[in-house]
């Protein structure tokens, strides 16, 4: 029987999508990816105001699949940049040009393309027992899943250098204090700590969020003075929506907003 390699589903306005091969430490295959992708799709709905993006078992994901990779390259026509863009590259795409907030909850050890997944997302809870490691350098490969973009820009360029070049493990404690990560918890508290920073998500003026995202994804490209007039554009934006006028109402009527996302 095939076992569903991608387990999704709504509570409310949240989307939990669960990595679930577990028996492989969550090590992905191009279908294992291309359902992703679409559980990802289902993200764009607009009840969905929070996705959950978590794994089942010891380890969050241990990265490719290397036996897929090794049975393809027998053709001699395939190369490791068809992996990468099929199974990868559309999903780093989907996480940060998906208009609602992405928490990931790394439970265990997230390497290669599975931890530059893991910083691909918004907000980053791992476990005390979490391990992040580039694991590419070992094969004598390079970080993709968008590793040489998100790391320098996360850590710098010293603590890229010695996760990629000297394949350096960072414990989930590291992870907070180098800026890698927002928290690290005891295993046992990692569902309900992600839940709760979920719901305040949810709960939260989420159509300016979607805004947010996209102006802080083009401020990798712009200058100082386009990236000035951007926010003086998604602001007048972010104005015209029902959760501003709200959010104001609230503040003067000295009462709790309630946001609907609109």
């Amino acid at each position: 029987m095939q076992t569903t390699l991608i387990l999704h589903g709504r509570d409310s306005n949240i989307l939990t999508i669960t990595l679930n091969r577990p028996e492989k430490y969550n090590s992905f295959t191009e279908p294992m990816a291309l359902e992703l992708q679409s559980a990802l799709k289902d993200a764009e709905s607009d009840d969905v105001r929070c996705v959950i993006l978590k794994a089942n078992g010891k380890a969050f994901c241990a990265g490719q699949d290397l036996p897929e990779v090794v049975e393809r390259a027998k053709d001699e026509n395939y190369t490791l940049a068809d992996t990468v863009k099929t199974t990868y590259n559309p999903i780093i795409r989907a996480i940060r040009n998906l208009g609602k907030p992405v928490v990931c909850a790394v439970q265990g050890t997230a390497a290669g393309a599975g931890a530059n997944l893991a910083f691909a997302c918004d907000i980053v809870i791992a476990s005390h027992e979490a391990v992040f490691v580039q694991a590419f350098s070992k094969i004598g490969l390079i970080p993709d899943s968008g590793g040489t973009f998100f790391l320098p820009r996360l850590v710098g360029l010293a603590q890229t250098n010695a996760m990629y070049l000297l394949d350096e493990k960072i414990s989930a404690e590291e992870a907070v204090s180098i800026g890698l990560i927002y928290k690290a918890v005891n295993l046992g508290k990692l569902v309900d700590e992600t839940q709760q920073v979920s719901q305040k998500l949810a709960s939260m003026p989420t159509k300016g969020f979607a805004l947010y995202k996209k102006a802080l994804n083009q401020s990798f490209e712009n200058t100082l003075n386009q990236q000035l007039d951007l926010e003086a554009e998604y602001q007048t934006l972010a104005g015209n929506t029902d959760d501003y006028r709200e959010g104001v109402n609230a503040f003067l009527e000295k009462r709790r907003p309630d946001f609907k996302g609109k």
